[in-house]
């Protein structure tokens, strides 16, 4: 059977909902907002997060107080299937084309965590998985021009830390040669396939050749290639992996070359029969994941770490505890790995 079989006819009861908003100082600079969708039904209520990272998106969500057709008996499938049916922006269209899956992954987590408590399964249980210790690497982004204090301020806390950084156009090769010195580079996000967003980075053959040389340990994750990035990164193929083009298996069947390892960001994927057929696709085919997170502020941080438990728990996880996007730090921060938090009932984490 399919992991989606395994929890597609998981019966569900919904007799209402409500939306929580929540709005925090990160470390770029700027207040991130989430919504939180609470699904109610026999006494118990599943929690999903809307991660959309545009906040007038959540704005216009609060002020509409949309009256979604959600009550009634279904399975998760058939629940799926009503949220395909219905518009989820209803006051305008979103900021951004993928946050119409981020939305619709805050309430597909919502159900499945409320369809497993009113079970009395926990998502391990139900998947026959074990909830192992989680691995997971710290994602920085340096400020222009870069500097390394705030790898410094997070390495005050917890030395042993990983990183995944975002390399951009400024940075040389002294700042490379001195992160590949101190040995905390996991991955280096290229991000060659965001546009029209704050972090868009052209595709630089430069850069890109010192990354591969300077850090030959770490991940290359999304470059952007063309002829002349390929010929820089043709011999080192098997150290690239892909993230912002993954929504779905088709996405990665249609890959220019099969990867040893991607990154998953579950908010990415929509559903959950999009996630799980994903996970059974690279199982299938030999390719390794790793967690990816979207600055997730409340319960859908520890459902990301939840996920990493049960199918890559010992790869370079970007799904460090919140804490570590916060402006200010909080002073006491968990060290990797995290020890495996499920809780008794549901798809949540610690």
């Amino acid at each position: 059977m399919s992991t989606w079989g395994l929890v597609a006819r998981l019966p569900l009861q919904v007799d209402g909902y409500r939306l929580e908003r929540l709005d925090t100082p990160i470390v770029s600079g700027r207040v991130r907002s989430t919504t939180v969708f609470a699904l109610r039904g026999q006494g118990h209520e599943g929690l999903g997060e809307d991660v959309t990272y545009d906040n007038e998106d959540h704005d216009a969500l609060h002020s509409a107080q949309p009256e979604w057709a959600l009550a009634g008996n279904w399975t998760l499938e058939s629940f799926s299937d009503q949220l395909g049916a219905l518009e989820l922006f209803p006051a305008a269209p979103p900021g951004a084309a993928a946050y119409r899956n981020y939305r619709r992954w805050g309430l597909e987590s919502a159900a499945l965590d409320l369809a497993l408590r009113q079970a009395g399964l926990a998502l391990h249980e139900a998947l026959g998985r074990r909830a192992e210790p989680v691995n997971f690497v710290v994602s920085v982004r340096l400020p222009e021009p870069p500097t390394l204090e705030l790898i410094d301020a997070r390495l005050a806390r917890q030395p042993k830390l990983r990183f995944k950084l975002d390399p951009t156009a400024s940075w040389d090769a002294e700042l490379i040669g001195e992160l590949a010195a101190r040995g905390i580079v996991a991955t280096a996000d290229l991000k060659g396939h965001y546009v029209g967003t704050v972090v868009d980075n052209a595709p630089n053959p430069e850069l890109y050749g010192l990354i591969a040389e300077l850090l030959p340990d770490a991940w290359i994750e999304d470059p952007g290639l063309g002829p002349e990035t390929d010929a820089v990164l043709a011999e080192h193929r098997d150290r690239i992996t892909w993230d912002a083009p993954i929504h779905s298996v088709a996405d990665v069947a249609a890959l220019p070359f099969q990867p040893r390892m991607l990154n998953v960001k579950p908010s990415r994927f929509g559903t959950l029969r999009a996630l799980l057929d994903f996970y059974d696709y690279c199982e299938a085919h030999g390719i390794g994941t790793y967690g990816g997170g979207q600055t997730e502020l409340g319960v859908g941080r520890g459902q990301i770490q939840y996920l990493a438990s049960l199918f890559h728990p010992d790869a370079p996880n970007d799904v460090a505890p919140s804490g570590y996007n916060l402006d200010p730090l909080p002073d006491e921060l968990p060290g990797s790995p995290l020890a495996p938090a499920p809780t008794a009932f549901g798809f949540r984490w610690g």
